[in-house]
């Protein structure tokens, strides 16, 4: 199964044009790769990109890919391992996941704690995940970093075990115990996957279990558990490395020979066979959610693994059925019944199984028994009606464009390479798995239908709000879910960073000290080319030619601060209606449009600013670009339409109250802002002043978009001439000669300094934490410094935030204090959740570290903040739309066409005493309101021992109510 040899090939991602193509038949034309392992790949149209690589296998199995790419001076580096919680015990759940964690922590010939602090300190940017099939772990860093990347990797892999130590162990549960708490227990509906998984698949079955597991498995385990795990799946043979970037192939292979060839081979891991599902009657499930405030329905269809040939199919059936606007199930669910603003069909393909899955998220008190109906009223319909050759042309379109976004950065790539040549053994699949797709038939997409979804037994889940019991389908039966008890004072769950382990180096040949940095790289601006139109619109513009995409953008000033006060949501209601049809096309007939192009076009609306994005193949620019011409300036106005956003804005609002951090932030930006203030509502609106919005509220906001406050900002594989060439004709046609005045608010002189805000949520395993204080704008001279300042404090995993309540105490997944960017005056903010039971240590711990921040700050992390930032800037600019931030950063604030690198040489130019000034003057904790979710019955009176007098208790919508 694993070849030694040498292999050289190249990835030709077979592209299409479909001008004149009818969707159900294809012509291909076929052409051969030169390398050895030659491929049969269909061409469809006349583009063809080449991803090159070369393949070789180390002596102890592990395979390599390499590809080169020096469009930037960074490298990514991705090690993707043939294990997942599938590979799990029964009452052992979890185990992946969480090895996954304990990997990070040490390793024999690295500092502890090594990969999540030194790697975002060389400026680079590492993280892994898990899920039902493999594990990876990945990075990227500038190419000086990359040879320490391999140190930290190959030692992860290969010298970890003897590491680890009980303190250790304990206190990684905790990490991941908060994960759950955060990512399901404390979620709205995040018990589904668990309720779907127990009972779609037998209990013996490898997913019959969620990859985070079992709490109880999770705490039980031992050290001896994690070795046995190591041993049995963490060899090089189960895994396969990619290495892409600005790298040299030859010196690369011998870098890796070096570091990764002495690890021992591992044990042979045996591949799985499909286990497909199997349900002899049709299952339904009702669960009532703590966190929920809107009913869900999901109906989950037994079908193939990922590979499958029939997968194929699947997977445009979803589009086919729930895509689109015209598709049976939008037209009767979201058109003609208004159960819910939108409703989702997809296949889900894993390793060894895979479902088709109906998904409707209803409308506030929606019974979902007229769920159940509509869905089979929209199944009859597509039984009946069938679908136009239209629809697959549009799918297969988008494909094409998605195949190039898909590999739009280095990591795309190298994930890519990974998992094909891991689980397929044939990292050149994309090939195929795009001409598969390309040849799927009409005949192919209903024979799948009738195999797997008509007349076929399914599993459906309902969840459904506390107390809504009435709105659940005739017949459910009450699902049970393993639901934690979060107590006080619990023993195993007070954990500390503990001793390092003691333990006798592994021997090998090579030097395992840390290697030194390569040659520095530098980040050089991209070049920005500017240019004005005669109406007023400001352009600007970076070619580039790495892929034949391009990314632009219609920003227009205003946004939510020409929204009225009493009238929040306008701008962004107007936006929304934009994309409901023209004057000369409906809804149906724009999205169609649109997805000939293969296209991507949306509009957003935030506090500062409206926008409509585009994004399309390069040859295909004018053709959007007049598509969004004619969305801005030919609006539809329909009334039925905006009835329907309307609604589907309350119910969005309305689940936003569902989760704890919306609910915070909400409540955040009312006490700092003040009422008087439009930035203390919501750009979205809110649903006590939905209603009072018309239809002529948008027609009045539109009047005010003005060519003369707009810029037109364009990103890829395009020039200035054929840009500005592309904007003559909305150049003659938007002439309003309109000036926008934009309000000024003056800011709340209520002082909240130290108080403390509690919404409860009974029952909450977390307590969301939320603490922050007004700034300055954007255009201030400090306000850079702030966020350099900030670094060391809460800028990711390598900060103390995160260092000290995650890595030490184990009392949260994660936590950050940030800066966000506008013209008005803006928050420093503090945030994370933690285990409800740790909430008082953790504020202590929060205010301790930001009162004393000035005065530990010290010349190290002045060093280090500069190191970061700096290094960091050669991999933050990567992808078009990163670009495209550039852009924006230039036209809304008036920034320089270098400014990058003269934001470099302010960090460069700071002091230590700049640092704790900037420190004393923005970032006091005396300073600072705060605001927590969470459960009142335990946690109110340990809140009230913070020493900041008592919390004042408020509901979610900032009203205060008496305990």
């Amino acid at each position: 199964m694993k070849n030694p040899t040498l292999l050289k090939s190249t990835i030709l991602l077979s592209l299409f044009f479909l001008i004149g193509c009818s969707g159900l038949k294809t012509s291909t034309d076929t052409t051969k790769t030169t390398p050895s392992n030659t491929t049969e790949t269909p061409q469809i149209g006349q583009k063809i990109f080449s991803i090159p690589y070369e393949k070789f296998t180390l002596d102890n199995g592990l395979e390599v890919i390499l590809h080169v790419d020096d469009s930037d001076p960074i490298v990514a580096v991705a090690t993707m391992l043939h294990v997942g919680s599938n590979r799990e015990k029964p009452g052992r759940t979890g185990f992946a996941h969480f090895f996954e964690h304990m990997s990070f922590n040490d390793s024999e010939n690295t500092p502890v704690g090594a990969n999540r602090k030194l790697i975002p300190e060389w400026g680079g940017n590492r993280n892994g995940g898990t899920w039902s099939d493999g594990t990876i772990y990945y990075e990227v860093v500038p190419k000086d970093a990359f040879e320490k990347i391999l140190w930290i990797d190959s030692d992860r892999l290969g010298y970890m075990i003897k590491t680890v130590t009980d303190n250790a162990l304990e206190r990684e549960k905790q990490v991941v115990k908060n994960e759950k708490r955060q990512r399901v227990d404390n979620q709205p509906y995040g018990y589904t996957d668990e309720v779907i998984r127990k009972n779609l698949y037998p209990s013996d079955h490898p997913y019959s279990w969620t990859t985070i597991g079992a709490l109880p498995d999770l705490q039980a385990a031992t050290i001896d558990d994690v070795k046995e795990f190591y041993d049995e799946f963490y060899g090089p043979n189960n895994a396969t490395l990619v290495i892409a970037g600005d790298i040299d192939i030859a010196e690369t292979k011998k870098q890796v020979k070096t570091w990764f060839g002495e690890i021992p081979k591992g044990k042979d891991v045996k591949s799985l066979p499909a286990m497909p599902a199997k349900l002899e009657k049709t299952k339904k499930l009702y669960f009532e959610d703590n966190f929920a405030t809107l009913p869900e329905l999901r109906m989950v269809f037994p079908t193939v693994e990922n590979y499958h040939e029939d997968s194929y199919a699947l997977n445009i059936l979803g589009e086919l059925l729930s895509g689109s606007r015209k598709s049976p199930l939008y037209k009767i669910i979201v058109d003609e019944k208004k159960l819910a603003p939108n409703v989702s069909t997809y296949q889900s393909s894993s390793e060894l199984a895979g479902t088709f899955v109906f998904r409707v998220r209803t409308n506030e008190d929606v019974n979902l028994n007229a769920v159940k109906s509509a869905i089979e009223e929209g199944l009859t319909k597509f039984e009946q009606e069938g679908f136009d050759n239209s629809d697959l042309d549009r799918i297969k379109a988008q494909l094409e464009t998605g195949l190039y976004r898909g590999i739009s950065t280095i990591l795309n790539k190298a994930w890519q390479l990974a998992q094909d040549n891991e689980f397929k053994g044939d990292p050149e699949f994309i090939v195929k798995r795009a001409a598969k797709t390309l040849a799927v038939t009409k005949e192919d997409i209903m024979r799948v239908y009738n195999k797997y979804i008509k007349g076929k037994h399914y599993l459906m889940t309902n969840f459904v709000p506390k107390e809504k019991m009435n709105l659940i389908v005739d017949g459910a039966e009450k699902a049970t879910v393993w639901i934690e008890e979060v107590k006080k004072d619990v023993k195993n769950e007070e954990v500390t960073q503990g001793e390092e382990a003691q333990y006798e180096k592994t021997k090998t040949k090579h030097d395992r000290s840390e290697p030194d940095f390569g040659e520095p790289p530098l980040f050089k601006m991209p070049k920005v080319w500017k240019a004005g139109l005669p109406n007023g619109i400001k352009v600007l513009g970076i070619k580039n030619n790495e892929l034949p995409l391009v990314s632009f953008d219609i920003t227009i000033n205003g946004g939510h601060m020409l929204d009225a006060l009493d009238k929040p949501g306008v701008a962004s209601l107007m936006m929304d209606m934009l994309m409901e049809g023209t004057a000369n096309k409906t809804a149906i007939e724009l999205e169609e449009a649109i997805g000939a192009q293969g296209a991507s076009i949306n509009t957003f609306s935030g506090n500062e600013e409206v926008r409509i994005t585009g994004s399309c193949l390069a040859r295909n620019f004018e053709k959007t670009l007049a598509i969004v011409e004619e969305i801005l300036l030919e609006p539809r106005w329909d009334e039925d339409a905006f009835n329907r956003l309307k609604q589907e804005l309350k119910t969005t609002l309305k689940g936003r109250e569902a989760r704890p951090g919306s609910v915070a932030f909400a409540n955040f930006n009312k006490l700092v802002y003040g009422k008087d203030h439009i930035f203390s509502t919501s750009a979205s609106g809110t649903l006590n002043t939905l209603d009072n919005i018309t239809l002529d509220d948008l027609k009045a906001y539109y009047k005010k978009l003005s060519p003369k406050e707009t810029h037109f900002h364009v990103v890829g594989a395009i020039d200035q001439a054929r840009v500005t060439k592309a904007l003559g004709s909305l150049n003659q046609k938007w002439t309003n000669s309109s000036n926008i005045s934009i309000p000024k608010y003056e800011l709340s002189k209520e002082n909240h300094a130290g108080k403390i805000y509690f919404i409860d949520v009974p029952g909450s395993k977390q307590s969301t934490i939320l603490m922050g204080k007004l700034t300055i704008p954007a255009t201030h001279e400090d306000f850079n410094k702030i966020g350099f300042a900030n670094e060391i404090l809460g800028g990711g995993s390598s900060a103390r935030l995160t260092q000290t309540l995650r890595i030490e105490k184990g009392y949260t997944y994660g936590a950050s204090s940030f800066l966000r960017s506008a013209k008005e005056t803006v928050p420093f903010v503090a945030y994370t959740s933690v285990r409800a039971n740790a909430t008082l240590p953790s504020l202590k711990i929060i205010e301790d570290m930001i009162g004393n921040y000035s005065t530990t700050f010290m010349q190290e992390d002045a060093d280090i903040t500069k190191n970061k930032k700096l290094k960091g800037n050669t991999r933050a600019f990567e992808s078009l739309n990163a670009k495209l931030g550039i852009l924006r950063n230039i036209s809304k604030y008036g920034k320089s066409t270098s400014y990058v690198e003269d934001e470099q040489d302010e960090l460069m130019s700071m002091s230590l005493e700049d640092f704790r000034g900037i420190i004393k003057k923005y970032i006091q904790e005396k300073e600072m309101v705060y605001v927590i979710v969470g459960d009142a019955e335990t946690q109110l009176e340990e809140v009230n021992k913070l020493g900041k007098g008592k919390a004042i208790l408020i509901d979610k919508y900032g009203n205060r109510v008496e305990k």
